[in-house]
C-alpha cells in the first residue's frame, strides 16, 4: 500500500492523519467480524517501525487514523506493515484471496494544535456526521476501544502538551459523546491529561 505521489520528508516525531480505502470487493468493515480482525491488526502493529496509533475510526469501506510516527520513513514502513496485516487478515476473514487495499493511502501531517484537534474531531465524529448516526461514541472507533491494548503513548510535543493551545468549537455531533468524558465549555474543545486508556478529547 504505497502512494505514487512524493510525500514530505521529516526526521522527528510528527502527528499524521491517514486515510486507507478498501477495494470494492471487501466486506463492510463495520461488521463485527471484520472489525475484530482490524483491531487485532492494530494491536499487532502497535509501536512497530516507529508508528503509534493515537486515534482511529473504522468506516464501511475505509479507515481514518491519527498516528504518530518517528519520521517519514517510519510512516512509509509502518503503513506498509499495517497494510499487509490488514489485507491478509481481511482475506482470511472473507475466505478469499486478491486485492484488499486501494492503491494509495492519503496522509496529511498535522503541524499545529488546531490542525490536530480538528483532525481528531473529524475522525471520531465522521460516522455520525456523514450518516446521521445518533449522538454518542462510535463503537467502531478509538472512543470505545481498549486503549491500553490498541493505542500508543505519544512522544511529540504536539501530542503531549502542544494541543493545549488549540481553541475551536466542537461540532454538534461530537458534543454529546461519552457524557461525563466529553464536554464543551465556552464553545471550545479542551483536552485533558493524556491517559492512554481514555479518549483524547475530553474536558480539562
Amino acid at each position: 500500500m504505497v502512494s505514487h505521489k512524493a510525500r514530505p520528508t521529516f526526521d522527528e516525531p510528527a502527528a499524521v492523519h491517514v486515510t486507507i480505502r478498501m477495494a470494492r470487493r471487501v466486506w463492510n468493515l463495520r461488521s463485527r467480524r471484520c472489525f475484530s480482525v482490524i483491531e487485532a491488526c492494530f494491536e499487532a502493529s502497535l509501536g512497530r517501525f516507529g508508528l503509534r496509533l493515537i486515534e482511529f475510526a473504522v468506516l464501511g469501506n475505509h479507515l481514518h487514523l491519527v498516528v504518530e510516527v518517528d519520521s517519514s520513513q517510519a510512516l512509509s514502513k509502518g503503513m506498509q506493515g499495517l497494510g499487509v496485516r490488514v489485507a491478509k487478515a481481511l482475506n482470511g476473514a472473507m475466505g478469499s484471496s486478491g486485492r484488499v487495499l486501494a492503491d494509495h493511502y492519503h496522509s496529511r501531517i498535522l503541524r499545529t494544535p488546531t490542525e490536530l484537534v480538528n483532525a481528531i474531531a473529524y475522525v471520531l465524529g465522521n460516522h455520525a456526521h456523514h450518516h446521521g448516526a445518533p449522538s454518542g461514541a462510535d463503537a467502531f472507533s478509538s472512543a470505545c476501544c481498549d486503549r491500553n491494548r490498541l493505542i500508543g503513548e505519544p512522544r511529540s510535543w504536539l501530542l503531549r502538551v502542544g494541543w493545549r493551545r488549540a481553541r475551536r468549537k466542537l461540532p454538534d455531533w461530537i458534543s454529546g459523546m461519552r457524557e461525563g468524558t466529553w464536554n464543551v465549555e465556552a464553545g471550545t474543545a479542551t483536552l485533558g491529561k493524556w491517559p492512554s486508556n481514555e479518549p483524547f478529547l475530553r474536558s480539562a
